[in-house]
């Protein structure tokens, strides 16, 4: 679905499908790079980080593996509670591994935070984040991750596996929800 579909609900793109497409490959060109010779799993968080998931391992030019982990800390809302549950864990033993979190946004810092924390005590030789989106003005704990997609200002935005009550994850863009939507 592209935004003109729901042009009332959609007040801005801020990332075309294309410069996606160009970002995660260029992403994918670099952890290449960086885990030459070296396994790598891939740890999608779920939901949201699903489409960048599939788009961004279509681009590595190496062999990875897969493994999901739901983790919440919003419920229905649209800010952060700072509780973190696990919804879905790992199937994957994370000992001696080089783990490679792929998130869809990182917000607060909250939720990331924890699941790095959760991850490294797991026995993985290396903990990475990929994020496709980062809002450097909404972060209350500092997370650093190692791969960045864009930054992006401190907006409510759905779309390219983002949501809003479980809508808009199937937009090929990146855009900012009109604040009517969800009584902003």
């Amino acid at each position: 679905m592209d935004a003109d579909h729901v042009p009332s609900e959609i007040t801005e793109i801020l990332i075309t499908d294309e410069q996606l497409q160009r970002r995660l490959a260029e992403v994918a060109a670099q952890v290449d790079a960086d885990y030459a010779g070296r396994d790598l799993l891939l740890v999608g968080v779920l939901k949201g980080a699903t489409i960048v998931v599939a788009d961004f391992m279509r681009h590595l030019k190496s062999h990875v593996t897969v493994d999901w982990m739901a983790v919440s800390s919003y419920g229905s809302g649209t800010q952060s509670s700072g509780v973190v549950r696990i919804l879905k864990d790992l199937d994957t033993d994370l000992e001696g591994r080089n783990v490679l979190v792929v998130e869809d946004i990182l917000d607060t810092g909250l939720t990331l935070s924890w699941l790095l924390s959760n991850l490294k005590s797991r026995g993985a030789e290396s903990v990475e984040v990929f994020t496709l989106l980062r809002k450097p003005e909404a972060l209350r704990i500092p997370v650093e991750p190692k791969y960045v997609g864009f930054d992006i200002p401190n907006v409510f935005v759905v779309g390219y596996g983002l949501d809003y009550a479980e809508r808009y994850r199937n937009l090929r863009q990146v855009g900012v929800l009109d604040p009517r939507v969800y009584g902003g």
